[in-house]
């Protein structure tokens, strides 16, 4: 092992503690016809309710699915789960098909693309409302970009060994995460460089993007050594009330109270759009964000709410419970959105980002080295010589890379065998030093590689994909037992939510305005 770091080594008397790691995952995908287009139906009744299936339903669109896995101790059932519900989907979708890649498919104009729809419950509506102003501030056409969630979680055993500071395992564990996502924080420009896969996006996605970007051919947009323009400042990041914010990972205290801030003071650009529009709600309020989850960032510690708990509240009196990664682009090689080799990866660099020595970060607890950094890469990431920012002093990305890569081997072996899983973790870990050292190797490169070989651009390379991933699951249908699972699902989501729908006993205006009181300061 390159590291000898005590907790480390502490790490490697205790496998056991390595056994109890969960991993979980929400893939989105938007919902296209034949010809790559956008569609205009209905979420499908065969998936189930969108507000009560645990598996399967809608992000920002009406058209973008989420497919939810539970949580699992090890790669191989955890993309088993995934893999099955994508099969069940495709069986499911008539002659739609999902589009694999992050950057969206042919969008029709704003108008015609449809907001998530959840029933009439209040529940169903503040989901519902919550999108509309979504679209207010930020277009329909940002609702169709789609990533991966990899959600991850460490037991309290692990949190112990690790001496994390506190008096109390919920203090414990909260210091611990946040400790975790400020390392991530500081490293995750490693992730893009990887595992981004969504250096072009079609042309007319994106009002004035073409003034940031190249063209690549009639139909596409790029930029030649981007590795994942979804998470670029042409997306989220560019919006100027997000880019004003600067939550602090350094303490629980601190993070929520400017969550609380953002949650709680007006925005003028949306005191001027307001609440309502011809006697219809068309935003929760004209806050910098409606609602916590409007916070559009890389990591979010999180907690398990119940329903019409504001998750901030659930934070303050229960601690963090695990973490939400949320930059993962598609991967479109993978009929599923991800690869084993990325899971395992992505266990193996959370790992080390818990476990490694993690300072607060000084500017008020804004680290503007890393956002930096990750700025740089996703747009510049295959760059020849490319040099990043650490420790104040200049760095290429190649050497920086490398050195990162070797102080993560050791967790993957850690891993390996812990889970007597022969080298897998390593090899994941060893695979991604090769695109290090040969940048064509990334799946952003492989992409416009593929597109330029096939002479096709970003529209038509992802359709064809698309349909072969779409004929691959659908060759694979579920067993009896499985499919009558997935069936049953479905229709006791549909009584749930008409169980809701006639369980309300207020009036949506009083909803909102508990569900707005509910946050505690």
């Amino acid at each position: 092992m390159t590291s000898t770091h005590p907790r480390l080594t502490l790490l490697g008397q205790h496998p056991s503690a390595l056994k109890g790691i969960l991993r979980g995952i929400e893939k989105e995908g938007l919902r296209v016809d034949q010809h790559g287009k956008l569609a205009q139906t209905p979420h499908p009744a065969a998936l189930g309710s969108a507000l009560t299936n645990p598996r399967i339903t809608t992000d920002y669109s009406e058209a973008l699915l989420e497919l939810i896995t539970g949580t699992h101790d090890s790669t191989e059932s955890l993309l088993g789960e995934l893999e099955q519900t994508h099969r069940f989907v495709a069986q499911n979708l008539g002659s739609e098909l999902i589009w694999n890649q992050s950057a969206p498919a042919g969008l029709p104009p704003e108008a015609d693309i449809p907001i998530a729809w959840y029933g009439t419950s209040n529940t169903g509506m503040l989901k519902h409302v919550y999108r509309r102003g979504l679209a207010e501030r930020y277009g329909k056409a940002m609702q169709c970009i789609a990533g991966v969630h990899y959600n991850y979680s460490l037991p309290d055993e692990l949190w112990e060994l690790l001496d994390t500071a506190g008096k109390e395992p919920q203090q414990r564990r909260s210091e611990g995460y946040l400790a975790q996502i400020r390392n991530f924080t500081r490293y995750s420009w490693l992730l893009m460089y990887l595992f981004g896969a969504s250096p072009a996006i079609s042309k007319g996605f994106l009002q004035n993007a073409g003034q940031y970007l190249q063209e690549f051919d009639e139909t596409t947009l790029y930029l030649p050594y981007a590795t994942s323009l979804r998470m670029s400042d042409l997306g989220y990041q560019g919006n100027k009330a997000q880019s004003e914010l600067q939550l602090c990972y350094n303490d629980l205290d601190t993070f929520l109270s400017r969550m609380h801030t953002a949650v709680t003071t007006p925005w003028p650009d949306y005191e001027a759009i307001g609440t309502h529009r011809n006697g219809e709600w068309i935003q929760l309020n004209t806050n910098i964000i409606q609602i916590e989850n409007e916070y559009y960032s890389n990591i979010r510690p999180k907690r398990a709410t119940g329903r019409g708990e504001r998750p901030a509240t659930a934070l303050a009196e229960r601690g963090v419970q695990y973490i939400e990664v949320r930059c993962l682009d598609i991967d479109p090689a993978s009929p599923i959105g991800i690869s084993a080799d990325t899971s395992r990866f992505m266990d193996a660099f959370l790992l080390f980002c818990a476990v490694e020595p993690s300072d607060n970060f000084a500017n008020n607890g804004f680290c503007t080295d890393s956002h930096s950094n990750f700025g740089t890469v996703v747009k510049e990431g295959r760059k020849p010589g490319l040099t990043l920012i650490k420790d104040r002093q200049t760095i290429s990305l190649t050497d920086w890379g490398t050195e990162l890569i070797e102080r993560i081997a050791p967790y993957a072996q850690l891993l390996d065998q812990a889970h007597d899983s022969g080298d897998l973790h390593a090899q994941a870990v060893a695979r991604q030093q090769e695109k290090l050292a040969d940048s064509t190797l990334t799946p952003s490169a492989t992409l416009l590689a593929d597109m330029r070989k096939l002479g096709l651009g970003l529209q038509d390379y992802t359709l064809q994909q698309s349909l072969r991933h779409r004929d691959t699951l659908r060759a694979s249908p579920l067993n009896g037992k499985l499919q009558q699972e997935y069936v049953q699902l479905a229709s006791e989501s549909f009584l749930e939510q008409k169980r809701l729908e006639d369980g309300d006993t207020e009036d949506f205006d009083s909803y909102v305005e508990r569900f707005h009181r509910a946050l505690k300061p």
